[in-house]
């Protein structure tokens, strides 16, 4: 309801405004009434309304003097119309001059008030859609330099907007909130996956309410994870009067009442100011990379979960030493053996279940220092993420012997691949695959068999040199082919979406507007 207020000394005229027509059924709501200019400031300087309606002459203070006072101190931008009982153009023109928004004459007409009434809904309208504009256009800045100040990549005017923007504390944790791909059907595309991402950001929102900007969609903008990031202070808690894990375990709950499907919660770990967040953001990743060896938890933290001190925990060192340095020799018998060799040991030491955990973490910090060394351009926590979920299979337990054994030896094949710069050549080799076969249904894992390198290293070559993912690229060359036909042919769209390997009408359109910012109907008739 768009709120008015009506300003007359006359009571009979106030009476005939509100019986005139049904303002309730018009969207309206009448929320006040005042018999002269001052008593409607003081209405004004209390209330919010979208439409005032006032008499011209008025004792005390005339409607032209009101509107006047309105707007040099600001107290509303609403829609104001003057009412007057004299057809003379000079009261309209000094009523323009102060914004006024429409004149009328009295008696009103109904006709006339409806019409006064449409216009304003329709500029409330407009000023609600620029409003929402100007709030997604702020939040979508600010998002902008959050990520880079997790990611690293900031400078001193990256962290004084933040400052300015967002309500911050001592003691700062990055938090991430991702898809639970582990219940989903292996059918389920990447675009509805993109729906659910989009529908937990939207859930985030609505939990932290006033701390809404603190939250990031899609911080790693990796075509395999989908996430949300968000920034927690430890103020949050203390507001809802909860402990720091109370706070996140209401915050899951809330998200898995609210969602059809589930979410897991990783918590990086905390540090002092938002200028080291970035180093909160890579424990979460750390954490992320090793959740393929543990079993599943909904909330995870990194102090738990992953980090090591040697002063506390029993390491397998000798063991663990010795099925590293088999990994990087890439001897696949030497590794099952070491592996056996590994667990007999942890099971004769009778060791608990975290510390088992915490010995595995240390064998896989381990592998990333020993890929890291060869090549640091590689996100390698996201390569071991990978490798670790093609290795499993469902029947054996994450993190059991068999697991490990098997992404042992995977991995000692993959750090061959860098040591040999697998990527020479082969990168070339998949462009030209690409531009010949890119209408069919091309997947990494294929060519990655096709030329013996690991997939998710792949695909990180890939983004290494284009600066985007494997699909994203494959789903530009083949946009680039339809505009090609699009403009030499006159070819349906349907068969043109066919033919350059979209099956789905609708999610090749999507696919057009995203890339080219217009449907591929209108391409056509703007370059033909």
């Amino acid at each position: 309801m768009l709120k008015v207020l009506l300003v007359d000394d006359e009571p009979f005229i106030l009476q005939g405004l509100r019986l005139l027509l049904d303002w309730k059924e018009e969207g309206f709501d009448i929320v006040g009434t005042a018999s002269d200019g001052l008593e409607a400031l003081q209405f004004l300087r209390e209330n919010k309304v979208d439409l005032i309606i006032a008499d011209i002459q008025m004792p005390g203070m005339t409607g032209l003097e009101l509107l006047e006072i309105i707007r040099r101190e600001k107290l509303s931008s609403a829609f104001f119309v003057i009412l007057s009982g004299y057809a003379d153009f000079s009261y309209a023109q000094k009523a323009m001059r102060f914004e006024c928004s429409s004149y009328m004459l009295k008696p009103v007409e109904k006709e006339e008030l409806l019409a006064v009434l449409h216009k304003v809904q329709m500029i409330n309208k407009e000023h609600l859609a620029e409003k929402q504009m100007s709030r997604k256009m702020k939040r979508a800045y600010l998002s902008r330099n959050m990520i880079a100040v997790i990611l690293g990549k900031f400078d001193s005017g990256n962290l004084e907007y933040i400052r300015e923007n967002l309500r911050l504390s001592s003691g700062v944790r990055y938090v991430e909130v991702e898809l639970d791909e582990s219940c989903l059907s292996e059918e389920m595309t990447d675009e509805e996956k993109r729906g659910y991402q989009r529908s937990i950001f939207e859930t985030c929102l609505e939990f932290l309410d006033k701390d809404a900007d603190h939250c990031v969609f899609d911080v790693s903008a990796h075509e395999k994870i989908y996430d949300i990031g968000f920034l927690y202070c430890d103020y949050m808690a203390e507001v809802m009067e909860l402990e720091e894990r109370e706070y996140f375990q209401r915050f899951h709950q809330y998200l898995m009442n609210s969602l059809s499907f589930s979410v897991n919660i990783l918590i990086g770990k905390k540090v002092e100011d938002i200028s080291n967040i970035t180093k909160s953001y890579t424990t979460v990743c750390r954490l992320r990379s090793l959740q393929g060896f543990q079993a599943k938890k909904d909330v995870q933290y990194y102090e738990e979960d992953v980090q090591i001190g040697a002063n506390s925990i029993i390491l397998c060192k000798k063991d663990l030493d010795a099925l590293v340095q088999a990994v990087e020799q890439n001897d696949q018998d030497k590794i099952v053996a070491c592996a056996d060799s590994f667990f007999e040991e942890m099971k004769k030491m009778e060791l608990s279940e975290k510390i088992i955990h915490l010995n595995i973490n240390y064998l896989l910090f381990q592998l990333i220092h020993l890929a890291s060394e060869q090549d640091d351009g590689i996100n390698q926590e996201e390569v071991l993420r990978l490798i670790s979920e093609s290795t499993f299979e469902k029947g054996i337990m994450r993190g059991s012997k068999e697991h490990i054994t098997r992404f042992a030896c995977e991995y000692g094949n993959y750090l061959v691949q860098l040591r040999h710069n697998a990527s020479r050549g082969i990168i070339g080799d998949i462009e030209r695959e690409i531009q010949e076969r890119y209408a069919q249904n091309i997947t990494l894992k294929e060519l990655g068999e096709k030329y013996y390198v690991n997939s998710a290293y792949l695909g990180q070559l890939f983004r290494k040199k284009y600066g985007q993912s494997f699909k994203d690229y494959l789903n530009e060359y083949r946009i680039e082919q339809a505009c090609i036909r699009l403009l030499r042919t006159d070819d349906r769209i349907y068969d043109i979406a066919e033919a350059v390997g979209y099956h789905d009408l609708d999610y090749f359109v999507n696919r057009f507007i995203a890339i080219k910012g217009c449907t591929p109907a209108k391409f056509r008739k703007q370059n033909s």
